[in-house]
């Protein structure tokens, strides 16, 4: 099969049995192995991976292998989500664990009384094998996997290191006769990895919440009104695009539609972060999983399943948690090489203590301590937990990060550029002039006018069409209409040749203003937009009216860019209307004019942000049209409105679910605090390592010690993470 033309598959699948970064390179590693494999994400926070391949019929069967050939488990996403996620989940081998251990540790406590509670050495013996072999198995299973596949991990750590201890205890057990045994210390540690790994799978679990809070949203069920008449309650799964459904009050809205009969409410706050609910009439957009408030409605539904906006949530903020930020790639060249290297210092640390003069007992323990205490665990939780934690909880503020690069590179902007239309204003702009020449009748020409643009989705040909319908006039079908791209229409309308023209075009035309030359500069100085309707006649092209447009600024536009401003960022309004109608809009949003970039075709957008950022600034663009998709690309960190279009999510980082300038602020700050909390969690992963392993190779730790302080660093790098999750807009 030629698959050199085919568009690369994705699969998403879960993996069993990781337990640190190293288990994260070495799955990466197998699954980039496998031919047709281009590139393999995994994450250790979700324990799962995000393989991109070439299609065939046996690859998914292959990626799967790989995994298992690894030494991990492979699992689906259902099967993930069949997992137990109660409070106490897993937790029986700890408490087991601490039961055997209890009783091993008492005589540590009474020696710091004073009092030698030593248990005889057959009853430490008979509590603390069942800990080493049988609740600690699943180190010695995957260290084992990690050895045959020439790697190391914490498992292996974990295995020699209390293995060692356990052996040292029974050496001096069985050959020396020794009372002062350490079998304590082995059954001590394992108890408190897992323990350790209990913890940071319940913090786990809290990482993910935005995902399964946004999945709870889908209602099981929807009314649906069969064409023979009558209701019947269907599965989801079930029910297609073009079907009409009953919502009762209070119950969720099973799929993206409209809205056929009835008046209501709508609760959208789990989607868009709206606190208010939204007034909803006939012909209104309703959008699934949002909760009914007092009204029952029929609704005909217009996307269903993986189509709807939910579904489409749901993918953006999956993708961003299963992505590895670029700061990530430092952890990954440490992990690869940290295992080995902690064996080395184990190895050391045994030689050292015995050149210096220590027996084989105190070299070994503190060799013990060294491996024990040395995990890498918490390098691989750091980078995701925060990115996870992070983008769940600006996802319920409705602002959705679309992946981690564009979370990571947001912290930095240092210039903000806003497209103008339906992004900083209202984007529906009113005719408020219509000027005609002298001799001719104004009401004939807004009729030619609205007619040649009555099928025009353009906010300007819209206000055209519905001013010529307050003045009920008649509005005809146009001929041969034809848009031409940054400048206006073209068209015939009762046998007569009309363009719309942009005042740029009009001069490219050279077509003089005439008599209404004064009023092109009074309406400027106005800050209206202007558009000239031309009449090809046969003296060739003649001016005929003059149509002035405003638009109004969004409420709490301004004070959004005061926010803004105030945080040492750079504004510019980048806008195709001429310079005095920009300059106007921008006093009324607070901007000077220095910060409006005026005239500017949509095909050029891109250009100015390109340049902006050859003059060394970090730019955001924030837009919500078509024509701002290149410009949102070409910026550093793109912000879709996502009251705009798909186009426009697509080209961005980050798509704002509600037209609300303000959460242009939240998504940066979110951005700053993550990758705060980012630094963080790798600098207290990597001060475990670097002050723990000296102490531990010193002997100032002693197993025991060393297994809590490995455990509490995973739990608190996750602790850290998930104080993301009281994060609120600033402001609000």
């Amino acid at each position: 099969m030629d698959t050199s033309t085919t568009a690369p598959a994705t699969l998403d699948l879960g993996v069993a049995g990781m337990t640190c970064a190293s288990c994260v390179n070495r799955v990466e590693r197998a699954l980039k192995k496998v031919p047709g494999v281009s590139d393999a994400v995994v994450n250790l926070a979700t324990e799962s991976a995000r393989v991109t391949y070439a299609p065939s019929g046996q690859m998914e069967a292959q990626i799967r292998r790989a995994v298992r050939n690894a030494g991990y488990e492979p699992r689906s996403a259902e099967q993930a989500q069949q997992e137990d996620l109660s409070p106490w989940a897993g937790f029986a081998p700890v408490a087991l664990g601490l039961l055997l251990s209890l009783p091993l540790v008492v005589p540590m406590v009474g020696d710091l009384a004073g009092k030698h509670w030593m248990l005889p050495a057959w009853l430490q013996f008979v509590l603390a094998t069942p800990v080493q072999f049988i609740l600690g198995a699943r180190f010695y299973k995957a260290g084992w996997h990690a050895l045959k596949a020439g790697t190391g991990n914490m498992d292996l750590l974990v295995a020699i290191g209390t293995s060692a201890g356990w052996g040292l205890s029974m050496w001096l057990w069985l050959a020396q006769g020794h009372e002062h045994l350490y079998f304590e210390a082995s059954a001590v540690v394992v108890t408190l990895v897992l323990l350790g790994k209990w913890l940071e799978a319940r913090a786990k679990r809290q990482t993910t919440t935005a995902i399964r809070a946004l999945q709870a949203l889908r209602p099981e069920i929807a009314h649906v009104i069969l064409r023979s008449g009558g209701e019947a309650d269907l599965p989801l799964a079930e029910v297609l695009a073009g079907d009409r459904l009953v919502v009762r009050p209070g119950e969720r809205i099973p799929a993206d539609g409209v809205l056929e009969q009835g008046d209501t409410h709508v609760d959208e706050s789990m989607l868009t972060g709206e606190p208010l609910p939204v007034a909803k009439g006939q012909g209104a957009r309703v959008t699934g999983g949002s909760i009914n408030g007092e009204g029952r409605f029929v609704m005909q539904a217009t996307a269903v399943g993986h189509e709807s906006v939910l579904a489409r949530i749901i993918r953006l903020v999956e993708d961003a948690q299963a992505a590895k930020a670029p700061i990530q790639r430092l952890v990954d060249q440490v992990s690869a090489v940290f295992v080995p290297v902690v064996l080395v210092l184990a190895a050391i640390t045994l030689g050292g203590w015995l050149l210096a003069g220590g027996g084989v007992e105190e070299a070994l323990i503190h060799a013990v301590a060294v491996l024990v205490i040395a995990c890498p665990c918490a390098l691989g939780l750091a980078t995701p937990a925060a990115i996870m934690a992070g983008t769940g909880v600006a996802a319920r503020q409705g602002i959705l990060i679309k992946d981690a690069q564009a979370l990571e590179l947001a912290h930095r902007v240092d210039t903000v550029a806003f497209d103008k239309t339906g992004t900083l204003t209202v984007g529906q702009p009113r005719l408020v002039d219509f000027v005609a020449a002298p001799g001719v009748e104004a009401d004939a020409l807004l009729a030619a006018a609205a007619s040649l643009q009555s099928g025009s989705e353009h906010p300007l040909a819209r206000a055209v069409v519905a001013a010529a319908r307050e003045r009920q006039l008649t509005v005809a079908a146009p001929d041969a209409v034809r848009a031409v791209a940054g400048r206006g229409t073209e068209g015939e309308v009762a046998n007569r040749s009309y363009l719309i023209a942009s005042l740029r075009w009009l001069e490219e035309l050279g077509v003089p203003l005439g008599a209404l030359e004064a009023d092109v500069r009074r309406l400027q100085g106005q800050g209206a937009t202007l558009s000239a309707f031309v009449e090809r006649a046969t003296e060739g092209l003649v001016l005929r009216a003059l149509m002035a447009f405003a638009d109004e600024p969004k409420a709490g536009a301004a004070e959004a860019l005061a926010q803004l401003r105030a945080r040492g960022l750079r504004l510019v309004m980048i806008s195709g209307d001429n310079r005095a109608a920009a300059v106007a809009m921008a006093a009324r949003l607070g901007l000077a004019p220095e910060e409006v970039q005026a005239e500017v075709l949509p095909g050029d957008k891109a250009a100015r942000v390109a340049a902006l950022r050859e003059n060394g600034h970090v730019v955001a663009m924030v837009g919500d049209g078509v024509n701002d998709a290149p410009a949102l690309a070409a910026a550093d960190v793109g912000i879709a409105m996502g009251t705009g279009t798909d186009v426009a999510m697509h080209a961005a980082g980050v798509t704002l679910m509600r037209g609300d300038v303000g959460l242009v602020a939240g998504a940066l700050d979110i951005s700053r605090r993550t990758v705060r909390k980012i630094r963080q969690n790798l600098f207290w992963a990597f001060a475990y390592n670097v002050a723990g392993i000296p102490l531990a190779a010193l002997g100032y730790l002693s197993p025991v010690v060393a297994g809590a302080a490995m455990a509490l660093s995973s739990v608190s790098v996750l602790t850290n993470a998930l104080l993301l999750k009281r994060w609120r807009l600033p402001g609000r």
